[in-house]
């Protein structure tokens, strides 16, 4: 808009005794002008982002979390399975691909499960194509749990055992069911908040991520 009120106040009151030349030019720059002002007005209509586009297709656009989750922090994971299953800590592994409609949309599903367990779980995102192509896995590699289809979701206890294995757009809700349990909280029908089961009759707030 500062750039129209350049051109625009240009003009002044004396457009009548411009001479010919400048009128013409100053009616190309006020033509320009009113595109800008066409452009800018689309925008407020409220016309859908390319990315929204984007989330309905098959093609690579970037990097699924940052752009569709709006967290590039998830991306490199911090940890390898066989890291966090070392340390005797949840993990929920999520093998997927960038350029997936059906992962696109799952990402914002991981991002929302990391505010409530991304202190208390590590959050393993793989990209399918970079699990190695060998004879056998050992079952700390997500290649031993990969079955060819994205999104791929793994959840494993503090103990390293498997405690979900679903391909597709699995709900938040079926993913904080099983966490919920690996952490000995209430169910949802008791307590929307992540609290822990009450023993002798204190109970214990799930911390969550800020």
């Amino acid at each position: 808009m500062r750039v129209i009120k350049q051109w625009f106040g240009g003009l002044g009151t004396n457009w009548t005794h411009q001479p010919k030349q400048q009128r013409g030019v100053w009616g190309w720059k006020i033509r320009q002008g009113l595109v800008i002002i066409g452009l800018v007005a689309l925008l407020w209509l409220g016309l859908p982002p390319a990315a929204q586009a984007g989330l309905m297709d098959d093609n690579y656009d970037g990097n699924i979390f940052a752009l569709y989750a709006g967290n590039g922090s998830l991306v490199p994971p911090k940890v390898t399975l066989e890291q966090s299953l070392k340390y005797n800590k949840p993990a929920i592994v999520v093998i997927y691909v960038d350029d997936s409609s059906d992962c696109k949309r799952f990402s914002s599903t991981i991002s929302q499960l990391q505010a409530p367990y991304g202190r208390v779980a590590n959050f393993i995102p793989v990209m399918a194509d970079a699990i190695p192509v060998k004879a056998a896995y050992s079952p700390n590699e997500p290649g031993y749990y990969f079955q060819n289809a994205v999104p791929q979701t793994l959840v494993f206890d503090a103990e390293g055992k498997l405690r979900l294995n679903e391909i597709g757009n699995v709900s938040y809700e079926a993913i904080d069911d099983v966490m919920r349990d690996i952490f000995d909280l209430l169910p949802r029908t008791e307590s929307l908040e992540l609290r822990r089961r009450p023993v002798n009759e204190v109970n214990v707030e799930l911390v969550p991520a800020d």
